[in-house]
């Protein structure tokens, strides 16, 4: 017999948001994909694979894995290579179902990017899907260690000035919802790829949210999940 598919609605709540980029306010996946499956066959490996373990990090982390052996100055001096690809490529950016309206209604609320791109990537593709850019964001250059390390998200919380168990993460990836967890946060995966790393909830995009406040403060989010058939 299938599972009931019954929308059930989810409330958490917090003190303050923040958000990844790339598969969580922005679907990006074109881009990405274009220019990583070009990397990966010329330096012969599997495409396939290698967009396995590409989402959500930054790109010398990512060759790091996919080249083990290679000198870790060789990948910093191809991720710069590779930024500055990605920046100009914007054909096919789009933002995620929903995030528009997402994006409106927490502008007054505290918030932070927090990506594994570099600003201009980000102001790039924050631009191509026309959504506004937090005022608070934490950047590929902000920090020392890429997802899946907490360090972005502990700075977004502090520059915030909330502590991290008040702070919900919205990512979309492994590594960065393994970042948000190890930051002791609470996160909420976005879109497919999400559901498999354990998220404290999980949607299929931002239209299943509705956000609203109380007098104090507080972030009320109303999550609605629908379960998966079986």
């Amino acid at each position: 017999m299938p599972a009931s598919t019954t929308a059930t609605p989810v409330v958490l709540t917090a003190k303050a948001l923040l958000l990844d980029m790339d598969g969580t306010i922005v679907n990006s996946d074109a881009v990405v994909e274009r220019c990583w499956r070009e990397w990966a066959v010329t330096h012969g490996l599997d495409p396939h694979e290698a967009l396995k373990v590409v989402h959500g990090r930054q790109g010398y982390a990512t060759m790091a894995i996919l080249l083990p052996d290679r000198p870790m100055e060789l990948n910093y001096a191809e991720n710069t290579v590779m930024l500055a690809r990605e920046t100009a490529d914007t054909d096919g950016v789009v933002p995620v179902g929903g995030a528009p309206e997402f994006m409106a209604a927490i502008d007054a609320l505290p918030h932070a990017l927090v990506t594994s791109a570099d600003a201009a990537l980000a102001a790039a593709r924050m631009t191509a899907a026309a959504l506004p850019m937090p005022r608070v964001r934490v950047t590929a250059e902000s920090v020392s260690a890429s997802k899946p390390d907490p360090e972005g998200f502990l700075m977004g919380a502090a520059e915030l000035g909330v502590d991290p168990a008040d702070c919900i993460v919205f990512e979309d990836s492994g590594a960065g919802i393994a970042a948000g967890l190890a930051a002791g946060m609470r996160v909420i995966g976005i879109g497919p790829r999400a559901a498999a790393y354990d998220p404290t909830a999980h949607v299929a995009d931002l239209t299943a949210i509705r956000v609203d406040t109380t007098p104090d403060g507080t972030i009320h989010l109303t999550l609605t999940l629908t379960p998966p058939t079986t």
